[in-house]
């Protein structure tokens, strides 16, 4: 996979991706798989926004066949009514690009449901999402799960399952970081599972490095000094493009290389920038029976069903 470009994604004509998150990485994500032929759904939670995206990539591809769909991660009634209108339809999934998400916001704040912000719409919706969409998904013979996580997953420590909506003392990074793990953990669960049910998937997980999104340029909040450091000293020399930082995304989504429990991010410094190529998954990442429970709470907090048949680990084992 050295210098892997979107020169190298095979033909996507003929497959059906859904993205999740209209600007930075899930526009240029959508953008390229339009670009190879997929028919893609670009889901978000802003409809203006949403639809100037589907216009420009119309715009950079013409031909592209790409709608825009209303999707709110952090509500879980508007993740179901999203799944229904696509049941409704019946159609195999063939790729499910888990994107979008928000980033450090300086004070708490939850969702429609009364979660942490960060944690239930970074995973908690996606969660809910993937289970809903699972039936589409199984329909597609070469479907894959793709869940976004970044090297931020190695800084926040376990999932605290003491309090993993932050009520006691929330911190804006280590929730930001747990979310990300868990977007981590549920990629490499949730291929555990489909080898063990054989449901007919491949799920795996990416990160852009430090890509200039929007996500990013929002995420200091109130560090005002976090912010300065960050615009004098990093962002000159260790960032890259959103373009760039979709790169390890589209590789996991289309490579023949890409692995089901695979984890790719940019390989250059700090796997900060680079061409894609294997990811460091953190040894809290690797926990066998921390994944388990996450996976129960998050059924229990979302009401998620997924296909039944999964027999899985001792939770005594840890490892990938």
């Amino acid at each position: 996979m050295d210098h892997w470009t979107e020169q190298d994604i095979p033909p996507q004509t003929g497959r059906f991706a859904v993205v999740t998150g209209t600007g930075g990485l899930g526009y240029e994500t959508a953008l390229v798989l339009a670009r190879h032929g997929a028919e893609v759904i670009l889901a978000g939670r802003n409809a203006a926004k949403g639809r100037n995206a589907t216009r420009q990539i119309v715009a950079r591809a013409p031909g592209a066949n790409v709608r825009f769909e209303l999707l709110d991660l952090a509500d879980l009634a508007s993740v179901t009514a999203f799944s229904n209108r696509l049941l409704a339809e019946n159609r195999p999934v063939d790729l499910l690009i888990n994107n979008a998400g928000v980033m450090t916001p300086p004070s708490r704040r939850t969702t429609a449901d009364g979660f942490e912000l960060q944690f239930g719409t970074n995973y908690l919706g996606h969660f809910a999402l993937t289970a809903q969409l699972m039936p589409l998904l199984q329909r597609s013979r070469t479907s894959r799960v793709v869940e976004v996580s970044s090297g931020a997953h190695r800084l926040g420590g376990a999932i605290h399952f003491d309090d993993l909506q932050w009520e006691r003392a929330y911190k804006p990074w280590r929730a930001y970081a747990q979310s990300k793990l868990a977007m981590l953990m549920f990629a490499l669960e949730l291929q555990r599972r489909n080898d063990a049910a054989a449901w007919g998937l491949m799920s795996k997980a990416a990160h852009p490095g430090y890509a200039r999104t929007e996500l990013i340029a929002n995420g200091p909040g109130a560090d005002a000094v976090l912010a300065k450091i960050n615009n004098l000293l990093v962002r000159p020399f260790l960032s890259q493009s959103a373009a760039d930082g979709a790169l390890p995304v589209l590789f996991a989504a289309t490579s023949p290389e890409a692995k089901g429990g695979g984890y790719y991010g940019p390989a250059g410094l700090f796997e900060l920038i680079g061409s894609p190529g294997p990811a460091a998954i953190a040894a809290q990442a690797k926990d066998l029976s921390a994944a388990k429970t996450l996976w129960e709470i998050s059924e229990d907090l979302t009401g998620a069903q997924w296909p039944v048949g999964a027999t899985l680990h001792n939770s005594s084992r840890t490892g990938a």
